[in-house]
């Protein structure tokens, strides 16, 4: 993770670095395993080295087309397989921001009319060098 200067992706193209909306959400979700007995006993151990499960739920509404088309290109580029940097505000609070490294396997691009459109997407965390 390193420190940057700005919340978002950078897409490429005429927009470059774009921002989310902010209201964009992240769910995060353990991974445990468990074994449960007959008696109603139950152990649970961290599965893996990284064991926070987060996804990213991001939108960019009412942008303009050439936006939307950018970062719609962008996220086909990646095909799902391509992990991008994704820059999140720092949960320490202190004001800082943070770079993950996510995949986008599902996206939505919804079109208003010829100059305006929106791109909402989930985007979850990977580990990787």
């Amino acid at each position: 993770m390193s420190k940057t200067d700005h919340i978002g992706i950078n897409v490429g193209g005429v927009s470059g670095f774009v921002t989310p909306d902010k209201n964009f959400s992240k769910k995060t979700k353990p991974r445990v395993l468990k074994v449960s007995f007959g008696d109603g006993y139950e152990q649970r151990l961290k599965e893996g080295i990284n064991t926070l499960i987060e996804n990213f739920s991001i939108s960019f509404n009412n942008r303009p087309t050439q936006e939307i088309d950018d970062i719609v290109d962008f996220l086909d580029s990646k095909g799902g397989t391509t992990s991008f940097n994704f820059t999140i505000p720092d949960p320490d609070g202190a004001g800082n921001e943070t770079t993950v490294k996510v995949v986008c396997e599902d996206y939505n691009q919804v079109y208003y009319n010829l100059n305006i459109g929106s791109c909402t997407a989930t985007l979850r965390r990977v580990y990787e060098a």
